[in-house]
Order: structure tokens, then C-alpha cells, then sequence
């Protein structure tokens, strides 16, 4: 993002008058902080040089900072943080339960709002990271009554039965997440002109690079580091179809753990975003006018079966199950899909399934890796960015393992 240069030297020279200067109150005392802030929307890090100074500030040695992150009522990531000892931060067993007003986030009544925080799965914090002693945490919970109950919003829980005792199937997923990066005023994608479109129609900004073409790379990139720091498993980055769209790419994860990781990564996403002041949405066809792809969630899927000699035809009756199936999973594989699922723009229609070989118009594809030799994995293609992974995984967990569906005929490429 571009500010006028005389605008951050206000913002800088205002805090860092404030920062040195005696406690002052009443309303004169942040005027010249608020002038500063009204010319430069959503400035947040004020002065890198005072921030900088608290986070030279050493940690405890004994103690760490744990961020509990956790679905609220849309998908969407909240999160807190305590302090707690050291040796607590070991494993999911010995970290503390925790709650949350549960009625400001849609998920309790307020007469009886507790929802209880179940630690499943410990990350490294990018956010705090340290050198001088054990490393702050990301912990990713789902959502319970008092009484123990998962919450209704609680997909983790669901998905968690489909895995169950198919631990010798070790199915893995490769979820690719694309988002699209706005200003903040949230009208207006990167590297677009303000009320108006791009020049170029999409093609150039595609694995792109240079300043006309790739918007975004610097979070990209950020984000990259901060999930290898964290311990997610990310496999890659690239620019996107659109302008102003990115995707990194999440796996093999073994069962439940892809979820954990895609939405733990999405909380570090939103995160690198603030820091950088740019809205990051995950809506799945954010521009509607013009020719313009959407974004997706890509699901990679491949069990132990399918990855041994004659996983071919394993694929196959896989994705016959899948397409028996085909209404019950566009209901959960997000909201808004139907802006994206239209047969265009590299997608299948949401009416009708499909699949076919190295096919990125069919429903599902199959890659050419894969049919020359014999076993592999396929590419689900119609889950939507905004998906929950866990719905997603455990759906087609549960699809794939039932019985047995009819033949369907490949989508050929002169079709």
C-alpha cells in the first residue's frame, strides 16, 4: 500500500511526540496523534522504533504466552491469550482448558454464554517469537459445552468421526487456499484502480511476476515464513488467475490434521494482514462483474490404497462415490460457491458432476502423474476459499470409505 510521504511523517512525528512527552488528559492531549491518523486510514504500527522497544523486552523464563484460536458461529478465527508455565506448553494433555463469552460470538445465549476451549493441536507463535528460552504458542481448539457437548458449530467434532478408526487408510489432504487482498476500504482488490477495472484482462497475473503484474507478494511471502516457523506444513505459494489473488498450498496432512493446519494457517493469514493493514477476504467470486476468475479450496486426496499399485482404479470408484453424492457435498463446501460454480472460469457447473483427466473444467481431476502411473491422488475442485476444511475433509472421508456407486463416464477433453 502507498501513503503520501508527508502523511507517515505526520503519523511518526505525532507518536513519537506523544511517546516521550508527559501523560497529558483530557482531549487536547491526542489531537495531534488523531489529525495525523484521519490522513492515513488504518495506520496501525504508529512508530516501529517505540514498538520495538517493548519487543526487546525479555520473557520470563519459566513462563510463555499461549494464543487460543478458535471457529466462531461463520468460520471465521477469534482468538486470546494467556500466560501460562512453561511446561504446560509440552502437549494438547497438559495445556489448560479455557472459555470465552460465547453470546459475542453467536455460539451461546447470553443468559448462559460459557463455551468452553479445548486445546487439539499446538503451534509455534510467528507473532512473538523469541530466543531466550521456550517458544510462545498458537493453539488451535474447537468449541464445547460445560457439559463437554460439541458446540453445533463445532465441524471439527464431526469431521473427527469419519476419521475414527480408519487410522490404517492414512489418507491424505492437500488443500490449496486462494484469498484475494483488498484495500481497506475493502471495494478495491490490489493493484486495481479505484472504482474501476484492470486494463489487462487475467492471463499475465498468473505465477506472475513484476510491479504491474503480481499484487500481494510481499504478505505471500510473509505468510510463508510465519506458517513454516509455526510448524504448518505449507508446501508452496504462487500469484493467482485474478489481480489482487494469491494461494498457498497446505499439506499432505494425515486425516483431522489438515484442518487443524488450513485453519490455523488462515488465523496466521489474517494476522500477517493486519500487521500489513490490508483486508483479506476468502469470499469465493468477490468481483462478480466482468471476466474474472473466483477463488477456491482445492482438495487434494489420496489414501494409502490410492498410492499403491492399482490406486487408479481406487481413484476411480472414489469419485464415483463422490459424484452419488454430489448434492450433499456442494451444501457444505461453502457459502457463496454458487457465484463461482457456473461451468466457467476453470470451474464445473454446481448442477452437474463431472471429472475428468487433467480436466481443470470438470468437477473432479485427475492428474496426468497420476494415470501414467497407475495410482496417485485426484483434485476435488469444488470446494469453495471459504469452505471450512473440516466439513470438507470429513465429507469426503465419509464418502469415499461408504458403498460402492454406479460408473460415471469421463468428461473427455473435446466434451
Amino acid at each position: 500500500m502507498k501513503f503520501a510521504t508527508a502523511s507517515i511523517i505526520a503519523v511518526v512525528s505525532a507518536s513519537q511526540a506523544l511517546a516521550f512527552a508527559p501523560i497529558v488528559t483530557g482531549p487536547k492531549s491526542s489531537s495531534a496523534l488523531n489529525a495525523a491518523l484521519g490522513k492515513v486510514t488504518g495506520q496501525s504500527a504508529l512508530d516501529p522504533a517505540v514498538i520495538a522497544r517493548y519487543d526487546a523486552l525479555p520473557f520470563p523464563d519459566d513462563q510463555i504466552l499461549a494464543e487460543y484460536v478458535w471457529m466462531d458461529a461463520i468460520g471465521n478465527t477469534r482468538s486470546k491469550t494467556r500466560t501460562l508455565p512453561a511446561a504446560k506448553a509440552d502437549s494438547v494433555d497438559t495445556l489448560p482448558k479455557w472459555n470465552f463469552d460465547g453470546s459475542s460470538t453467536d455460539q451461546a445465549p447470553g443468559d448462559d454464554s460459557e463455551v468452553i476451549l479445548r486445546p487439539q493441536r499446538i503451534f509455534r507463535d510467528p507473532f512473538r517469537a523469541r530466543s531466550d528460552g521456550p517458544a510462545n504458542i498458537l493453539v488451535m481448539c474447537d468449541t464445547v459445552t460445560p457439559a463437554g457437548e460439541p458446540l453445533p458449530t463445532n465441524s471439527r467434532a464431526y469431521a473427527q468421526e469419519f476419521f475414527e478408526g480408519k487410522d490404517d487408510e492414512v489418507v491424505w489432504f492437500g488443500l490449496e487456499q486462494e484469498f484475494t487482498l483488498f484495500n481497506l476500504d475493502e471495494k478495491t482488490p490490489l493493484g486495481w484502480p479505484v472504482g474501476g477495472m484492470p486494463s489487462r484482462a487475467q492471463g499475465p497475473y498468473y505465477c506472475s511476476v513484476g510491479p504491474e503484474n503480481n499484487f500481494g507478494r510481499a504478505i505471500t511471502e510473509s505468510l510463508y515464513k510465519a506458517c513454516l516457523y509455526a510448524g504448518i506444513n505449507i508446501s508452496g505459494v504462487n500469484g493467482e488467475v485474478m489481480p489482487g489473488q494469491q494461494e498457498y498450498q497446505v499439506g499432505p496432512c494425515v486425516g483431522i490434521d489438515a484442518g487443524d493446519q488450513l485453519m490455523m494457517s488462515r488465523y496466521i493469514l489474517q494476522r500477517v494482514c493486519e500487521d500489513f493493514q490490508v483486508y483479506c477476504t476468502l469470499h469465493p467470486k468477490p468481483i462478480v462483474e466482468g471476466d474474472w476468475n473466483g477463488a477456491g479450496m482445492h482438495t487434494n486426496v489420496s489414501t494409502k490404497s490410492m498410492r499403491e499399485e492399482g490406486g487408479l482404479e481406487v481413484i476411480k470408484q472414489a469419485i464415483y462415490k463422490l459424484g452419488e453424492k454430489h448434492a450433499e457435498h456442494i451444501k457444505i463446501y461453502g457459502e457463496g460457491n454458487e457465484l463461482r460454480l457456473t461451468g466457467k472460469f476453470e470451474t464445473a457447473s454446481m448442477d452437474e458432476f463431472s471429472y475428468g483427466i487433467a480436466n481443470r473444467g470438470a468437477s473432479v481431476r485427475i492428474g496426468r502423474d497420476t494415470l501414467d502411473d497407475g495410482f496417485g491422488y485426484f483434485e476435488d475442485r469444488r470446494p469453495s476459499s471459504n469452505a471450512d476444511p473440516y466439513l470438507v475433509t470429513g465429507k469426503i472421508m465419509s464418502t469415499i470409505m461408504g458403498p460402492e456407486a454406479p460408473e460415471i463416464k469421463p468428461l473427455n477433453k473435446q466434451s
